[in-house]
Parts: C-alpha cells; structure tokens; sequence
C-alpha cells in the first residue's frame, strides 16, 4: 500500500508531501490544475521512462520518493527484492526513489540502495496498478489472465508443476539415453572391430614396464656373450686355474705344519680358492641374467612395438590398454542392452505424461467452470456501469501438447464484445478509454480482492458519464477498496467524489510569472465546499452545498 510520496521539482509541482490511508482517496481539481502531473510523477517512481520534460524549468533536476508498507515475507515481491540482493527491515517501509536530471539522465534507488530502472519497473508491477486514458496494462496483458483465473476459482494449479517437471525429467532422460544410444550404435562396427582386436592382443597390466627392462638386459647379453663364455672357461675343467688352486692347496696342506711360512701360504692360497669360488658363482649368475636367446628377443621387441603402436591408435597409455579393453567391452554390451533400457524409460515417460494430463484435464475442467462464473459476475456489473450492449468472455482454450506448461495445457484470455453482434476481441482492442476503465472496473470488482497490487488507480474512470452511472462507479469504487485494497481515483464527478473516505484537492497557483501546483488533504467541510463545485461549477450555490451534503450522508 501506498503511505507517502515526495515530489520535488517535477513540472508545476515544486515541493508537495502526500500522505495516504488505506480505503477510497480521490483526487479533484479544475482541468489543467495538474492531475496528470501527479500520475506522471507516480510513475517516475515506479520506473517509467525518465523524461527530462519532467524536471521543472530553471533548476537541474527532478525528484519522487514513494514508500510503501513492507511486503508480506514470502510474497513475489519479498522474493523478488531478495533474489535483487534488496535489503527490507521488518516493519520498515519500503522505499523507492527516482531522479532525472534536465539532461535526460537518470537513478534509480530502493531503499538507498541504487538499482536499474528495469528492477524499479518489475518492482512497481507488485505495487501498484494503474488504469487510465493511456496507462492500462494490468489486465490488458493475457499473461497474467490464466493467473487471475485460478484465483478467483480457486484452482488447484500448484500441484501441476511437480507434475510437469516430473514428466519433463524423465523425457529428458530418454532424450539423453536415446542419444547415447544411437551414437554408440553409430560407432557399433568400430567397437566391434576394436575390442576383438584388444582382445586378441590381451594386453596386461604392466606390462610394458616388464618388457622395457627385458629388453635391455637381453640386448647386453647379445654384446658380451663370446667373452662371458671365455672367462666361463677359464672355471672349467681339470686344466683350469681354480682346479689347480685348489690342488695346489691339498698338496701344500700335507706339509703346511713343517714351517710356519708354509700356513701362512695355505692360508693366503684358501683364501684364493674362496674368492676364486665366489667369482664363478657370481659369473654363472650374471651368465643367467644375461642370457641372450634371439627367438625371444625378437619376440620381445615384436611385443613392446604392437603394444605401444596400439597404445598410441587409441591415444592411451601402454598400461591403460587392459582398462580400455574392459570399457569399450562394456559400451558394446550396453547397445545390446540399450533396447530394454529405452523401453523402461518410455514406459516412465508415458506413465508421468498419464499424470499430467489427468491433473491438467481436471484443472481444465475447474477453469472452464470458474470462466462461467467470472462471466456471470462481470456480466451483472455492466449494465450500472452503462455497459449493457457489451458481453465479457473467459476464454479457456486447450492449446497443443507441444505448448504444455508447468501450469497446464490451458491458455486463458479475457475477451469483450462492446455491441450486440460484434465478435469478441481483447480487451485492448476497446477504442474508448473511459469504456475500457469501467470494464476493467467491472471486472475487478468480479475478481474482488483476488491477486493483483495492493494500490489501485483509476484515472478518470468516469470520464464522459454522469448521474446513476457515475453513483454506480462511485459504489463499485467504494466496495473494491473495502476489499482490503487502497484505491486512488482521479475524478471529476461529484458522485464519485462523495464516495471517497479521502479527498485531495488539486490546484494550480500563480505568483507573477511562476506558476505551481499544489495539493491539499481537505477536510470534511472542505470536501462538501469542493463537491459543491464539482456539481456547480465556478459559482458555488446553496443548493448545490445542500446536495453535495446529501452525497457525502449517503456514503
């Protein structure tokens, strides 16, 4: 709700402060005073476009701060601020603030903290509504009239969003397994060829690793064999040089205790045999280690060269061979598989398609009985409003499956017929605008105090009527404000006027050359006085004081 606004330096408006209650407030004035000026300023704050014929003539720029209660936790505009990074105290009130400069240029504050004149719009639509000459947008856009619907019939909607993300989900996933499906079935001969191929070769683990250190090893082998088997000789037989060590040593052992030079040559000659011993021991070992056997080295090296070309015709690691073997093994066992999982995965997407379409036939159902009763109700508002030629339609139509939504298989749009005959057309369409206001009228009043901003402004709604038709907009006015809404209607009909539990007058003011508007809050004498001249016009009568008394008792 609207509690305040601040205008400095807009057109005629020099410095005006405006407090407001709840309920009906009207706005009254001479023509020219400067109504529009108000509005104009209004919509500035809520992010309409900065024009800089705005700011007022001889200073720099333009000012309107408006502030608002602070919105319900949870509601769409508490969930819009947050998302915005907006900070709004409990009980603090929310404000939004805009300046242009004579320059064209522009900011936009809520709450003091600076933000787009896109985010102040989208803020504005959940503050306030306004319906005028040239200003309709809230019921005019069909978007919003499948919303309204629901509401004022009470359709179950919220379930069918989990319906239809449900259902969505599981088409998204056959989508990405059909996918993967046919890519794989694609390259089908590939993994068939690839796989008998790495099997064939049945490449281990680690194995490169082994036969790189093979092959060095054998390769030595080759290049000393002849001389390995030369010293290797020289260990062997009777003749050879560790034989006759070790004759030597028994010989010398008989005869080593005649003298003591004797057991110290036995004993160096031991230890000879020994270390000679240990030679060939470490000689046959070695001869073992770097035995070269040519089949095998030619095997060896065959081996090592198919391992690593397959290695690098697949771009992996020798050592990732065994692993790939086993995943491309895998993929060509999933395409023989894939039919039964694309069946089990239909049957889910069929089965949550089922769902939907049985909670969005139900909530079809629901809307077209609502669409009957909202016409019925907008219909009886009509003919007090002077639109008795004109017909209202809810139109529900079922669109095609392709256009379903996380809010049904439903489009909804308020349609008219303005004369008996004509087609029905959207409500845009109406050339009048006075006519089009008391339709949108009409049609609030129907909907009551379902959806839409909690301040509401109509803008001459009564423009080009009078009598019983400007009393039955007065009324209708009166019961849409006790709906728990605050309405603000600029007005030149005293019927209308009369209804207002809050009365601001609009008047313009001349001081030599400088001209600006003013607006005071009247009180219940000045109301009667305005009323008067409302009804009268710039001479005020007693009779028409007396009938302005009549209207306002009549409240």
């Amino acid at each position: 709700m609207l509690t305040g606004l601040s205008i400095r330096d807009v057109v005629l408006i020099e410095a005006l402060d405006l407090e407001f209650d709840s309920g009906l407030g009207v706005l009254t004035g001479e023509t020219g005073a400067g109504k529009s000026i108000l509005l104009d300023a209004l919509g500035l704050a809520l992010g309409e476009r900065a024009d800089s014929g705005l700011v007022r003539s001889g200073v720099d720029k333009a000012q309107v701060t408006a502030s608002f209660v602070a919105p319900i936790a949870n509601s769409p505009l508490a969930l819009l601020l947050n998302e915005n990074e907006i900070d709004v105290e409990p009980g603090e009130p929310l404000m939004v603030r805009r300046s242009v400069r004579a320059d064209g240029g522009s900011k936009a504050f809520i709450n003091d903290q600076p933000c787009s004149a896109a985010l102040l719009r989208d803020v504005g639509i959940h503050l306030v509504e306004i319906h005028g000459q040239h200003d309709d947008r809230g019921l005019l856009n069909p978007r919003g009239h499948r919303a309204l619907l629901d509401i004022f019939g009470r359709c179950d909607a919220a379930a069918m969003a989990g319906h239809f993300a449900t259902w969505q989900e599981a088409k998204a996933r056959l989508e990405s397994a059909r996918e993967a499906l046919d890519n794989a079935a694609r390259d089908r001969e590939w993994l068939e060829h690839a796989v008998a191929e790495l099997r064939r070769f049945a490449p281990e683990e680690g194995e490169e690793e082994q036969l790189a250190t093979e092959r060095p090893d054998m390769q030595k082998g080759e290049r000393i064999a002849e001389d390995l088997r030369a010293v290797i000789e020289a260990f062997e037989g009777s003749d050879s040089g560790l034989a006759k060590l070790r004759s030597a040593a028994r010989k010398l052992d008989r005869v080593a205790n005649e003298h003591a030079l004797l057991t110290e040559a036995l004993t160096a000659l031991d230890r000879a045999v020994i270390e000679a011993s240990e030679a060939e021991d470490k000689l046959i070992a070695a001869t073992q280690a770097l035995s070269f056997d040519p089949e095998r080295l030619d095997a060896i090296e065959v081996r090592l060269f198919e391992l690593r070309g397959l290695a690098r015709k697949h771009n992996v690691r020798p050592e990732e061979l065994a692993k790939l073997t086993d995943e491309l093994a895998a993929k060509l066992d999933a395409i023989e598989a894939g039919g039964e999982g694309l069946a089990k995965l239909e049957a889910e997407v069929a089965q949550h398609a089922d769902a939907y379409r049985k909670a969005a036939t139900a909530l079809s159902k629901q809307r077209s009985d609502a669409a009957k009763r909202l016409d019925a109700a907008v219909a009886a508002e009509l003919a007090p409003l002077k639109l008795d030629a004109a017909k209202f339609q809810t139109a529900v139509e079922t669109l095609s499956e392709d256009r379903w939504t996380a809010t049904g298989m439903d489009r909804v749009e308020f349609l008219i017929s303005t004369n008996p005959g004509a087609p029905f057309a959207p409500l845009a369409k109406i050339a009048s605008g006075g006519e089009l206001s008391r339709f949108i009228l009409a049609l609030k009043v129907a909907l009551a105090e379902e959806g839409g901003a909690a301040t509401i402004i109509f803008d001459e709604i009564d423009r080009g009527v009078g009598g019983a038709v400007a009393s039955a907009i007065g009324e209708r006015l009166a019961r849409l404000a006790g709906a728990g809404k605050q309405l603000l209607a600029v007005t030149h009909s005293p019927q209308v006027a009369a209804k207002g539990q809050a009365h601001y007058f609009i008047a313009k003011s001349s001081e030599g050359t400088v001209t600006r508007t003013g607006v005071t809050r009247l009180d219940p004498e000045g109301r009667r006085q305005e009323i008067a001249r409302m009804l009268s016009g710039a001479e005020i009568t007693d009779e028409a004081r007396a009938q302005a008394a009549r209207l306002m008792e009549a409240v």
